[in-house]
């Protein structure tokens, strides 16, 4: 199999965020095959400013040369507000000018069944800005109010199985990197 990369993209600045915690156990859940990519300078991009496209923005571009390597983008957020999170929003903004997510397979996990409103706007945008939203694999996971680790989570029976299963669809949609097959990690996993 051919090595993949996945941006795991958490719509949340919180240094203790149940979706960043959750992206850290879906990488637990990953095949040897499958790198997770963290990107932490979501509150770092400057508020987007289309006067600013074509100047030379480090963090901007460095945010646009990730989303551009990935084979997959795992998006998990917070609703705020019946929203989503405007740090989240503008990091998308900043990437409507470009090709970066074109086409790129999107999966939309939220950690809280409250959610909705957050979902929906972004399938809404992703889907405005050309990324290939994959259904089955955006997933809801109820997590709100369990406090548990990357750890804990990859192990939960209640949560777990449905996360093997939207990683498995979500892998197969990129399938001219990944031989046919079962997604599940090896023993050493």
């Amino acid at each position: 199999m051919k090595q993949l990369t996945i941006l795991a993209l958490s719509g949340s600045l919180r240094a203790e965020s149940s979706n960043t915690v959750l992206l850290h156990a879906m990488a637990k859940l990953a095949p040897s095959n499958v790198t997770f990519d963290f990107f932490a300078g979501l509150g770092g991009l400057p508020h987007y400013n289309p006067d600013q496209e074509d100047v030379a923005i480090p963090s901007v571009t460095e945010w646009r040369s990730l989303v551009r390597s990935v084979d997959g983008i795992l998006i998990c957020s917070p609703e705020y507000a019946r929203g989503v999170p405007g740090s989240l929003k503008n990091a998308l903004d900043w990437l409507v000018g470009g090709i970066e997510i074109v086409d790129k397979p999107v999966a939309l996990i939220n950690a809280s069944p409250y959610s909705t409103h957050a979902h929906a706007s972004l399938m809404l945008t992703l889907e405005t800005m050309s990324a290939r939203v994959i259904p089955e694999a955006s997933i809801t996971v109820p997590l709100r109010g369990r406090k548990l680790s990357a750890s804990e989570i990859a192990v939960d029976p209640l949560v777990t199985g449905k996360l093997q299963t939207a990683l498995d669809v979500f892998f197969r949609e990129i399938p001219e990197k990944l031989i046919q097959g079962d997604c599940r990690p090896g023993p050493a996993a």
